[in-house]
């Protein structure tokens, strides 16, 4: 029996789950396995670590894994009933790495897959929005161009802040549907004279290019470097997460954020993050606006904050342990695209994994297994008040 390298998730069950991180990385995993429990998650499918491997060793897919990808993009297709390069009503997609441990920001994503000049005005007429269309538009060619053309982010940065600055305006949101047309065109003249081609149009080319680009960011210099320093074995791999996009751009009744279950700093049992309304996940970390704290979401969204600590304290439930969320709302609606055991200080390891054992979610010995050492190491040491 041929080797199975993708698996799909959609429709409230999975083909892969919780379990599996060693094949579907930690977010492969975490995406099954959340379907799998019936929490809002998008529609997609993981490709294996395994498939990684070979990649690396080949420099080139292993045999059948570019059709089952293929038949698994028609699954999806059929979930949500869009057309990926359709263009009435496209699917779009979003490419992201996930090894079997986090390994945050070392590997790369890129989001809006399947959009072109086709393309794009078939998502302004089923959104009935150009301004969303064309902002998702220019988005997808600046991640583009600098995950798989290695065209530097900045570069277009550069673009964005000459387009506001003859606007008269200081952020992104400010600007109409015109300047984000305006923009796209500007970007496709940038990649164009950089090239020397055009930026790609057919979408199962711009598919190949991100996966390809996602396989071999497992070897890029930042993600060697990270794992020589946290010991993490070269030959794991990373696997690749094609997942149906939802919008958190679509206007004030959407945004996207970030949270943990608990305060990974202290180790409160409170709900802790961060979220903007009217903007994609890449604004949460790149510093561009300026987050609201979670907390200000029950204001603005009162029935998604009220699903969302539903659905956060279900998978910590779950999990037995803090998790770190990230989270879109498309129009009102709440989609999860991640959890993972979050990451936190050592006071803070201290008090959960006692108030974890305290609450009967963990035994005792888990709790003491729940400190490493190195972190009693840390806490037997000096440190300055945080009151002072």
């Amino acid at each position: 029996m041929a080797k199975k390298y993708v698996y799909f998730f959609g429709d409230g069950k999975a083909e892969g789950s919780g379990d599996m991180k060693n094949l579907l990385g930690g977010k492969g995993a975490g995406l099954a396995e959340m379907t799998n429990l019936g929490v809002p998650v998008p529609p997609g499918f993981t490709i294996t670590t395994e498939a990684c491997v070979e990649y690396q060793k080949l420099g080139d897919y292993p045999g059948g894994m570019w059709e089952e990808s293929l038949q698994a993009l028609e699954k999806l297709e059929k979930s949500i009933n869009k057309k990926f390069g359709g263009k009435e009503n496209p699917l779009l997609v979003s490419v992201r790495s996930g090894a079997r441990v986090s390994m945050p920001g070392m590997m790369d994503t890129v989001l809006n897959l399947g959009l072109n000049d086709e393309t794009v005005e078939g998502l302004a007429s089923v959104s009935g929005s150009r301004r969303f269309a064309y902002d998702s538009y220019r988005r997808f060619i600046q991640m583009f161009s600098d995950v798989v053309l290695g065209i530097e982010h900045n570069r277009f940065e550069e673009v964005i802040k000459k387009v506001k600055k003859s606007k008269n305006v200081e952020i992104d949101t400010q600007l109409d549907e015109n300047d984000m047309f305006e923009l796209v065109e500007k970007f496709k003249k940038l990649v164009s004279e950089e090239l020397g081609r055009s930026f790609p149009q057919d979408v199962f080319e711009q598919l190949k290019l991100s996966v390809n680009a996602v396989f071999a960011s497992w070897n890029n210099q930042r993600a060697k470097t990270y794992r020589r320093l946290n010991k993490i074995p070269d030959e794991w791999g990373t696997a690749v997460n094609v997942v149906a996009m939802v919008f958190g751009n679509m206007g004030n009744d959407s945004g996207t954020g970030v949270a943990f279950t608990r305060n990974p700093s202290t180790g409160e049992k409170e709900f802790f993050g961060e979220f903007l309304i009217n903007a994609q996940g890449e604004d949460v970390v790149a510093g561009i606006r300026t987050p609201e704290p979670i907390s200000q979401l029950k204001d603005e969204m009162p029935k998604v904050f009220a699903q969302l600590e539903e659905v956060y304290r279900k998978l910590e439930t779950h999990y037995k342990d803090m998790q770190d969320i990230e989270f879109t709302v498309e129009k009102n609606q709440l989609y999860m695209l991640q959890t993972r055991n979050g990451k936190r200080t050592a006071k803070a390891a201290v008090k959960i994994a006692y108030d974890m054992y305290e609450e009967g979610l963990i035994d005792k010995k888990t709790a003491v297994m729940r400190v490493a050492p190195s972190q009693v190491d840390q806490l037997l040491h000096p440190m300055i008040d945080p009151k002072e």
